[in-house]
Formats: structure tokens, C-alpha cells, sequence
């Protein structure tokens, strides 16, 4: 069973509208401990439907326990803080290494939706890859030089729309590139 966009949507933000809300109204340890808790429960939902995990979610999950756990136990932001730095560098790293080795590894998450070369599937992946890399400098940026108010704003509106943001200002070049089905021959237009 595939799960509907909008509840999946409703499912990969629930956990930080949830994080967002305990944070300004118990702080920072106690929305730790709800991010982790709405976390586990998305991905149990997801497994429940689809039978399976896709590893983006998986490993934002295994990420968001072990330093949201380091957070609590060591009563420190600095590990949830460091998280979307993790998740990004590690976003990155495979991205621009299937790069590096001629694989598009971007095909991987979105491939159902869109049928690219496998080059064009080596730009996006590059172009994501990029971009991850930033982001996770972004964040470094953020938490280092302004109060935790400022990067929980910046992690709950600034991460997610500077990400969707990009991800529009992808559409163009898949467009572009799209191979037809009427025509699958097609590499490049």
C-alpha cells in the first residue's frame, strides 16, 4: 500500500510542528523528547501502511534518537542542535559520492515519480548534494552565533522552506529532461 502525499506530508512534519509547539511552551529538553517520541511514532505509521521505511526517513529517525537521546541524558541542545548539520553533511556525502562514482543516487528517492538519464540523474543528485552541503553550513551558521529561539524558528520555518524553496527551483531542469513514455529512447531534449 502506498500512503496518500497528503498524509505522508502530514507524517514527515507532524514531528516538528509537535517539537516546535512543547518547545515554546516547555522548552527544549521536553520537545526533544516529543520530536523523538512523533518521530517513532511516524515511521512506525509509514511502516504499518507501506511495509517498509524509505532511508531518508529511516535514517532522519535513527539520527533524531541519538542525539535528541544525547540531549536529554547529557542536558545539553548542543547534540539537537548538531542534528540537521549530521543529517545534511550525511545527505551530502552520498549524493556527491554517487556523483563522484557515476551514479545518480538521487534516482533512489525520487525515481517513482520521474524518468531521467541516467546523467541528468547525476546532476540532480550533484545539485542535492550541493545544496545539503549548504544547508548543513546554514545550520552550523545559525546555531553558533544566534540564541536557541532563533535556530528552533530557523530549524521549524527556515530548513523547511529554503528545502522546498529548492526543490521548486529543481522542476525546470526535470521538466526539461523528462523522458517520455510515448518516446523512452529519449536522453535529452
Amino acid at each position: 500500500m502506498t500512503i496518500k502525499p497528503h498524509i505522508k506530508t502530514f507524517l514527515d512534519l507532524f514531528p516538528i510542528a509537535i517539537f516546535f509547539v512543547a518547545y515554546k511552551v516547555f522548552g527544549i529538553i521536553t520537545a526533544t523528547f516529543a520530536i523523538i517520541i512523533t518521530t517513532l511514532i511516524s515511521l512506525a505509521i509509514i511502516y504499518l501502511l507501506e511495509k517498509r521505511i524509505a532511508m531518508a526517513p529511516l535514517v532522519t529517525g535513527v539520527i533524531v534518537t541519538i542525539f535528541g537521546g544525547l540531549t536529554i541524558w547529557f542536558n545539553n541542545e548542543m547534540f539537537l542542535k548538531l542534528k540537521p548539520t549530521i543529517v545534511n553533511l550525511i545527505f551530502a556525502a552520498i549524493l556527491l559520492g554517487g556523483y563522484f562514482i557515476k551514479k545518480g543516487l538521487i534516482k533512489h528517492v525520487l525515481g517513482a515519480a520521474f524518468n531521467l538519464s541516467e546523467e541528468n540523474w547525476r546532476i540532480l543528485s550533484l545539485r542535492w548534494g550541493i545544496f545539503f552541503l549548504a544547508m548543513a553550513l546554514l545550520n552550523e551558521y545559525v546555531w553558533r552565533n544566534y540564541p536557541t529561539d532563533i535556530w528552533v524558528d530557523f530549524k521549524v520555518f527556515g530548513l523547511i522552506s529554503i528545502t522546498m524553496i529548492f526543490a521548486i527551483t529543481q522542476s525546470p531542469f526535470i521538466v526539461k529532461h523528462q523522458i517520455s513514455e510515448e518516446n523512452p529512447d529519449k536522453t535529452e531534449s
